[in-house]
């Protein structure tokens, strides 16, 4: 479990700095990602990854210091936003617009709990991309206390994030990842008949766009239906649809980052579920060598489960 725990988060920045280098651009416009590459929007080296690791770290900082604080995680989040801390540079390069437009509410008013936008509009990916540190912190209450674990997952949006699309991303993504570490079976953790589904179903109700690639939209579809976009339910969608039947952690995740568009994030929410599911052990050894600032992401996982 120790294995699944740290591959969760290490898969995440994995798979985040594999798209950074073809963030933006349309599936097929550039030579297919098989490796670290340097250059991107944001013209990093090899190996460097972009906000969704940064967002991802700032949590658990939080997680592992105050505990359940979305106050504190906000304040970390702005420590990101205004000052570089967590970046693998030192500098805040790339960050959402309803990320920036939740963090200034959260400047203005104190309160993380009413700082992220609740329309529609505004249910971007900026949520479910940061999320390992959840299961991996709490993940044992997914067991026997599943209303409290999708209560702290469905919270860690709120910050920035507050539409229904993203809450209930959240909490089905969680609750998955969750299982995953847990050494549950794939197939069975994604199927529509999932037990841990109707329980999450029972305690509230899925959005219905995020219900359907529950009941397993991500099987029936095929790029360009599958798109690699910056909208939680599609990115969900993208994400699952990599890896819900490829055969290595490899696999996955170059699936996803080739879909283009917002890669980094599609890499990092797949690098997430393929991280959970085959373990830090399954995640190529040159790609874990050679990813950046392998301390900041030590030190959290220290954090998250000790030694």
């Amino acid at each position: 479990m120790q294995n699944r725990r740290r591959g969760a988060l290490i898969g995440l920045a994995v798979g985040d700095a594999l798209g950074a280098a073809v963030e933006f651009k349309a599936p097929g416009s550039f030579p297919p990602v098989t490796d670290y590459r340097d250059g991107g929007p944001h013209r990093l080296n090899p190996g460097e990854w972009t906000d969704d690791t940064s967002m991802a770290l700032a949590l658990a900082d939080s997680l592992a210091t105050v505990g359940w604080d979305l106050n504190d995680q906000a304040d970390r989040y702005v420590q990101w936003w205004q000052t570089g801390q967590y970046s693998v540079n030192g500098e805040c390069f790339d960050i959402g617009i309803a990320t920036a437009t939740a963090l200034q509410n959260y400047v203005d008013t104190g309160n993380a709990r009413t700082s992220g936008g609740r329309s529609e509009q505004s249910s971007g990916n900026g949520s479910i991309m940061r999320l390992a540190p959840v299961p991996i912190r709490f993940g044992k209450l997914y067991v026997d206390q599943l209303a409290e674990f999708s209560r702290l997952a469905e919270e860690s949006s709120l910050t920035t994030h507050a539409s229904e699309q993203c809450l209930a991303a959240c909490r089905y993504l969680a609750t998955v990842l969750a299982a995953l570490i847990q050494g549950e079976d794939r197939d069975e953790v994604l199927s529509p008949d999932w037990k841990s589904l109707q329980r999450l179903n029972n305690l509230k109700s899925l959005e219905p766009q995020i219900h359907g690639i529950a009941q397993g939209s991500f099987r029936m579809k095929q790029p360009p239906e599958i798109v690699g976009s910056g909208w939680v339910v599609k990115s969900l969608e993208a994400a699952l649809w990599a890896f819900h039947d490829a055969k290595s952690f490899e696999e996955a995740v170059l699936r996803g980052v080739n879909l283009g568009h917002d890669a980094d994030t599609t890499g990092a929410i797949c690098g997430q579920l393929a991280g959970a599911y085959w373990g830090e052990s399954g995640i190529p050894e040159s790609w874990r060598k050679r990813l950046a600032r392998q301390d900041l992401i030590e030190g959290a996982l220290r954090g998250l489960i000790g030694a």
